[in-house]
């Protein structure tokens, strides 16, 4: 089963910041699709249920961008 989950991220400045986190984010398993927005600031991710979106956190703030909000 799997499920959507929207994150907004702040520090994001060009198109390939968004490529960066949709590329570092869809090496977690059973992250099935990440769609980064740099206009919005949302990044809409398509996750399977045993999928905790605090991994997908990490990744992001590892690569050096911050989470703002989970939903």
């Amino acid at each position: 089963m799997t499920k959507k989950i929207k994150i907004t991220i702040e520090g994001m400045h060009c198109a390939s910041c968004a490529t960066n986190i949709e590329r570092a984010t869809k090496k977690i398993k059973g992250v099935s699709q990440a769609s980064v927005s740099i206009l919005t600031n949302k990044a809409i991710f398509e996750i399977q249920d045993n999928v905790n979106p605090e991994e997908i956190k990490k990744e992001i703030e590892r690569i050096g961008y911050k989470v703002i909000k989970i939903e």
